[in-house]
């Protein structure tokens, strides 16, 4: 979770990720922001984000994407 806190706080150090549950739907990430993200965390966790992940709810919290992140994981082992 440390890892995926540094990049979250690399793309926008002004949020407070442990109580912003809407950084998609409430508009805190833009697209380019998005894409960014999903780089990044496919590149630190070695992980592949197929566009079935790809959706608001997995990236509307930090919780959520690490949520994702484990279960990309899990199923790729």
């Amino acid at each position: 979770m440390e890892e995926l806190l540094e990049i979250l706080n690399d793309i926008n150090p002004d949020v407070d990720y442990s109580k912003e549950k809407n950084l998609i739907d409430g508009k805190v990430y833009d697209s380019f922001s998005i894409i960014t993200l999903v780089s990044n965390i496919s590149e630190e966790f070695d992980i592949e984000i197929g566009p079935e992940y790809l959706v608001p709810e997995n990236f509307n919290s930090a919780e959520a994407m690490w949520k994702m992140i484990q279960k990309i994981q899990e199923d790729e082992d």
